[in-house]
């Protein structure tokens, strides 16, 4: 039987102080955020804004030109959902063979993806942006979202790879007694079965996409498919000390991204705790 005591109750304290501590920095960026300009200077980080004004929203969500946050939004949305959609489509369908297949060949690829998720993508950054430019896949998403592809799918295939090799396989035999080829096993009983992981590669790869500034940088610098951490950085940079305004980028750069874990999470959970769900 439980028994509340002296030190369950300090325990709880504790925990409560822990997460309005974690919970601070929140704190601070949405009240500073709705704050005036004036207010922003003038006030404590901590306290509640004399009026609530939403200007600092309006005017970055109003921004033109090359560093255009609405703009940035598009252009990174366009990346990374490009990007996750070629992840999920490779991955799979790499990992689908090398889990089912014998072959020697099938391990040496497996070690080799291994290897490639070991090293750092950016020993390959010059000679990757000489090749991408030498072709055209510089300053434009169709660049960035075959060189994120490239950069995260043996991380997919890794992930999809693990969730094949627990998956039996009588659900794809059954299908292909039922008359189905093997691409529509796959395609229709395999994958949907793949969710939980599915879900592991769109947020992860969602979030490194989303929030990288050094490749987008590089291969998209000086172009007018800016994304979303780059305008952020150049939007920021000019407002110096517009405290409100930084802080309106920052929770509208955020935004996006939570909508998407919220959305996956029950698959994110599920790819973790290594769960199939039919």
């Amino acid at each position: 039987m439980f028994r509340y005591t002296k030190a369950t109750a300090v325990r709880e304290v504790l925990v409560w102080v822990i997460t309005l501590l974690g919970l601070l920095p929140f704190y601070i960026l949405i009240v500073t955020a709705l704050k005036s300009d004036q207010d922003a200077l003038t006030s404590s980080a901590v306290a509640l804004p004399t009026s609530v004004d939403f200007s600092a929203f309006v005017e970055v969500l109003t921004s033109t030109g090359r560093n255009s946050i609405p703009l940035s939004i598009l252009n990174s949305v366009i990346i990374t959902t490009g990007a996750i959609a070629g992840l999920v489509l490779l991955g799979s369908a790499a990992a689908y063979v090398i889990a089912r297949r014998t072959r020697r060949w099938t391990t040496i690829t497996f070690y080799l993806v291994l290897i490639a998720i070991i090293l750092p993508a950016q020993l390959g950054t010059v000679p990757l942006y000489i090749g991408a430019r030498s072709v055209g896949l510089t300053g434009n998403a169709l660049g960035m979202i075959l060189l994120w592809i490239g950069i995260l799918l043996p991380l997919s295939v890794f992930l999809y790879a693990s969730f094949f090799r627990g998956l039996s396989t009588e659900y794809e035999e059954a299908a292909v007694i039922d008359g189905a080829s093997p691409t529509q096993a796959f395609f229709r009983v395999v994958l949907p079965l793949m969710a939980p992981a599915t879900g592991t590669v769109a947020i992860l790869a969602g979030l490194i996409v989303w929030n990288d500034f050094f490749n987008s940088l590089i291969f998209l610098g000086g172009s007018d498919t800016q994304t979303l951490p780059v305008a952020m950085y150049t939007y920021v940079g000019g407002l110096l000390s517009a405290w409100n305004k930084i802080f309106a980028v920052v929770i509208i750069s955020m935004v996006p991204i939570l909508a998407f874990y919220m959305f996956a999470q029950k698959q994110f959970i599920q790819g973790f705790a290594g769960g199939l769900k039919g």
